[in-house]
């Protein structure tokens, strides 16, 4: 099978999520956005005839599925190329994980956006500091600090054991993210969460991985995704 990842062509974002996963899979995959940029993106969506419409991007053509969410599609993705465990409960301890980060993902994309997403961050500036310097008091804490301890907790080099899961590949994406957002906070900050830095590196030398961030499939971090550098935010 040959999937279609739907997503905008100028940013990792959301999608990204969903590029690692294929990636790691050595799955048949094609990038539409980047390949024909927003049409059909924009084609998809205004679709009526679509039985389970979508309501935004990332979404996956999967042969007759159209799978929207990236929760939702790694859930799909990682029953399929044995990225998540087999058994049901196991399966939905993943989903569960994915589901956190993308709570915390959320509140990464306030530091600059604290407002509201439809105004640009320079109308923002000054509720994004507050925000980023309340968030960095106790949110990676809390969340970095649980992934921590479930890793801990599970027994093998990865957050669900001794095999790889698209969790670890989330939370590859998450440190990376933050490294380039916030660079002087995380180098503080990663002293509490030594379990995390040393999976993202293992993450990071898998060979698909590798050579995946080593090509021009992987779009570059910038000021138009969800993890944005704004010097200003880094204290």
């Amino acid at each position: 099978m040959r999937y279609e990842l739907y997503y905008w062509p100028e940013i990792q974002g959301r999608g990204e999520y969903i590029r690692l996963a294929l990636e790691e899979a050595g799955a048949d995959y094609v990038d539409v956005g980047r390949k024909r940029g927003d049409g059909p993106i924009m084609a998809l969506l205004e679709r009526k005839r679509e039985k389970y419409p979508p309501f935004a991007p990332p979404f996956l053509k999967a042969g007759r599925l159209l799978i929207a969410q990236t929760g939702n599609i790694l859930l799909y993705l990682g029953a399929r190329h044995r990225l998540a465990p087999k058994d049901e409960a196991g399966r939905l301890w993943a989903h569960q994980l994915q589901l956190t980060i993308a709570d915390f993902v959320e509140e990464v994309h306030n530091t600059h956006h604290p407002i509201g997403s439809a105004l640009y961050y320079e109308d923002q500036r000054k509720e994004a500091s507050r925000y980023s310097v309340e968030f960095w008091k106790r949110r990676p804490q809390k969340y970095l600090g649980y992934f921590e301890r479930v890793l801990q907790a599970s027994g093998g080099e990865y957050v669900l054991g001794r095999r790889l899961s698209y969790v670890d590949l989330s939370l590859f994406q998450v440190v990376a993210g933050l490294r380039y957002a916030f660079p002087n906070r995380m180098k503080r900050f990663e002293r509490q969460t030594p379990g995390l830095v040393a999976l993202a590196e293992r993450v990071r030398k898998r060979p698909r991985i590798a050579a995946y961030l080593a090509s021009e499939r992987r779009i570059p971090f910038n000021e138009e995704g969800i993890f944005r550098h704004y010097a200003e935010l880094d204290g």
